[in-house]
């Protein structure tokens, strides 16, 4: 039986060759193989080597200063093709000033490519994507100057008179995973990772161009011991297995610690106090987004307000039991942490692999989703995806976005400065923001108006002051906040004007009390 090398981590970075091309599969910091990426950073830092390397990643991994920014490193790297890079600012620095060649496919598409890189096939056909950004008549998911002129790496094809993206396979080298178990064959569990990612059909991919797979793992045991069940990856598709010496620094569960049985489904804790969030004006949009909710509903929630807040919310207000919350890496239920934790649930009574979820993201869509946006303009387009001049990339936006039954994004009104303060169940600005979110001109489109408008998806973009609904002449002002000024704090703010409902409502005052829950099961239940 074939079996894989156990090597020390130096040993294992000795394997990569210069010009390679290498998949790390993780999210934050969730499953990131600290132990082997440090030492092929430390090996470039010291001898030069690995370099030229091509770097290929479905989410973003790192949590500013771990994961794969230890391959930000001008020569060390010459090519990304990821999926997001909002935590890893080095890697933005890199991109923005034009060092390294970027190219952004959205996270479920690039998820899913490794299951169709595995079977041979020509690429990942789908409709994500078509009208944004990563269009190759948009730009093609190039995220820099340098790039736009290299390849192009999709494709429109046209089948049975439709349009379709292709996203073309990438030839793989190297593939650095990780788990929890790993018995003396090499088969290896992730029994205490908080996701399940999309291992297999990575490490699959990796070995249908005839690449190489390295396994970082926390446990080693006897040959026979692991459940057949368990086991995610067969040892005799693993090349190498390096042992982490130091779990706690280098093998975290996620960023904020090392080890907690209920992010990977091995208990249940109570709600505690803790889960329950101060009234801030991230907290007041979450409320007022969420209200767009309806009994039996199962949502998913994207990062930036929607992932920190729309948890503890649905906690607070008991209505865990009425909605279903999902998160793209495949939760399902629980109460999801945010910020750099981004893609962990504690409670979650489900955990379905990365590339699963999106099949259903993409096929028959959430019924609802709240994501975070930056842009938007009067057509009902949104910017998510490049905020000034630092590149986050997609993430799962665009595939959710683009096949959800409803969209909500959520935001604050202005950006860079804004203060506010609650009284009497009205909302007052302190200190208004310098940057203008509704404009003329987007610096990317990650969400199409006109496409969404065309197949009659409902849209809202609610922030703490208006609420605004995308109908088929635009973009239409339907609620504001008690205490604010429709021209001088709304209109005077925007680029453009937007169509004002004949109906225009004052939004619930109880979203701007403090005291909790403020209504939201009544609110629900009163739907149907």
């Amino acid at each position: 039986m074939k079996k894989p090398k156990f090597l020390s981590a130096d040993e294992a970075a000795a394997m990569i060759q210069d010009n390679a091309t290498i998949a790390t599969i993780g999210m934050t910091l969730v499953s990131a193989s600290e132990t082997i990426l440090k030492a092929v950073e430390n090996r470039f830092l010291e001898t030069g080597s690995p370099n030229t390397l091509t770097l290929v990643h479905s989410c973003g991994q790192s949590d500013r200063e771990r994961g794969i920014q230890h391959f930000s490193h001008e020569k060390m790297l010459h090519c990304i093709i990821g999926g997001h890079w909002g935590l890893q600012p080095k890697m933005m620095d890199l991109i923005s000033s034009n060092k390294i060649l970027a190219y952004c496919i959205p996270q479920g598409q690039f998820s899913q490519l490794y299951r169709s890189m595995a079977g041979g096939e020509p690429g990942k056909i789908t409709k994500v994507g078509l009208g944004t950004f990563v269009d190759p008549r948009r730009g093609g998911g190039k995220m820099n100057e340098i790039t736009q002129s290299a390849p192009d790496i999709s494709d429109i094809v046209t089948i049975d008179g439709e349009e379709y993206m292709r996203y073309r396979p990438i030839p793989l080298d190297y593939c650095i995973i990780r788990g929890t178990y790993v018995d003396e064959l090499g088969n290896l569990t992730t029994d205490e990772e908080a996701m399940q990612l999309e291992v297999l059909s990575a490490v699959l991919a990796c070995k249908k161009f005839g690449g190489k797979v390295i396994a970082q793992a926390k446990y080693k045991v006897q040959a026979g011991q692991l459940h057949c069940k368990k086991v995610i990856v067969p040892g005799v598709f693993i090349d190498a297995v390096v042992m982490c010496t130091n779990p706690e620094e280098d093998h975290r569960q996620t960023h904020s610690f090392a080890f907690n049985p209920a992010y990977c489904g091995d208990i249940k804790v109570p709600a505690d106090a803790s889960d329950a969030l101060p009234l801030t004006l991230r907290k007041a949009i979450g409320r007022r987004a969420l209200m767009e909710l309806h009994m039996d509903d199962i949502l998913n929630v994207g990062t930036g307000i929607p992932n920190d807040v729309v948890g503890p919310i649905i906690t607070e207000e008991r209505i865990s039991e009425d909605v279903t919350i999902t998160v793209e890496c495949g939760i399902y239920g629980g109460i999801p942490m945010g910020g750099v934790d981004f893609g962990i649930a504690k409670n979650n009574f489900a955990l379905v692999r990365h590339d699963d979820q999106f099949d259903y993201y993409n096929g028959a869509g959430v019924d609802i989703t709240f994501m975070g946006a930056g842009e938007i303009d009067f057509e009902g387009n949104v910017n998510a995806t490049k905020l000034g001049p630092l590149p986050t990339g997609a993430g799962g936006f665009i595939d959710i976005t683009t096949n959800a039954r409803h969209v909500v994004f959520c935001s604050s009104f202005t950006g860079k400065g804004l203060k506010c303060s609650f009284a009497g169940g009205k909302l007052y600005i302190d200190q208004e923001g310098s940057l203008t979110k509704f404009v003329n001109q987007l610096q990317q489109v990650s969400y199409n108006g006109l496409i969404a408008r065309e197949k009659q998806q409902k849209m809202h973009y609610v922030t703490e002051r208006a609420v605004f609904e995308l109908t088929h002449s635009g973009l239409m002002l339907t609620e504001i906040a008690p205490g604010i000024d429709l021209q001088t704090q709304i209109l005077d703010l925007m680029e453009f004007s937007p169509i004002i409902s004949p109906n225009l409502k004052t939004m619930n005052e109880r979203i701007f009390c403090s005291d909790t829950p403020f209504g939201l099961k009544d609110i629900l239940h009163r739907k149907q």
